[in-house]
């Protein structure tokens, strides 16, 4: 293959979705752990210092994949209807759709488990600030979301379900995910089965805990 430079702004941008996209297959076939860029560089057609010309590192390309699927899930919420029913009802079923859809998106659940230990490590003060201003803007959508489901809850009560939403599902993600040995393990030993976690189930009853208890305080003034 004969290397092109991009030279008009369309084809830069081509090339950054470009990059972006291989980098998002690869990810429905490894984890986050697993993505070099050496190998990234490989599949998009591109040397190396060629794709850090984009994006100045592997986490910089990951943290921009986290920002688009953070995004785009809260976009899916948004367009589903609002849960009907008693307060009870609709906390419930709003935590049973924050659950499966966030688990429908196992890329999203890897990129956020990576977030703050491995993607917020190798980056620069502005690659930095992006993420965090799409963040921002991501949570405060859906934390909006929460408040026309739960009208009962305040602006703050909404911002922490968003808060247990987005954290438990970082950290309950990797624990559902269990190494070959650790399978095996399960299968070897009945005994063990307890440790097995159904993250949807887990998340969603996580969320449904904190949405219940935030709708108590504040009834209680």
């Amino acid at each position: 293959m004969t290397f092109q430079r991009a030279r008009t702004d369309e084809q830069r941008e081509a090339r950054r979705r470009q990059i972006l996209q291989t980098a998002w297959e690869m990810l429905t076939e490894m984890p986050v752990a697993k993505l070099s860029l050496n190998e990234l560089s490989r599949r998009a057609g591109l040397a190396k210092p060629n794709v850090v010309r984009y994006f100045e590192s592997r986490e910089a390309i990951l943290l921009e994949l986290l920002n688009a699927e953070l995004a785009d899930w809260v976009d899916g919420l948004q367009a589903a209807p609002l849960p009907q029913g008693t307060a009870r009802e609709r906390g419930d079923a709003l935590a049973a759709a924050l659950a499966a859809s966030i688990a429908a998106r196992p890329v999203l659940c890897d990129l956020a488990s990576a977030q703050a230990a491995v993607l917020e490590r190798n980056i620069s003060t502005d690659v930095a600030l992006r993420h965090k201003y799409a963040a921002n803007a991501a949570a405060g959508d859906l934390a909006a979301l929460v408040r026309r489901a739960l009208p009962e809850l305040a602006a703050e009560d909404a911002y922490d379900v968003v808060v247990v939403t987005l954290i438990h599902a970082s950290a309950l993600w990797p624990h559902s995910q269990p190494s070959e040995a650790v399978r095996a393990a399960y299968a070897a030993d009945p005994s063990l089965a307890g440790f097995k976690l159904d993250f949807t189930q887990a998340l969603g009853h996580t969320i449904e805990l904190a949405i219940s208890g935030l709708i108590a305080r504040r009834a209680e003034g």
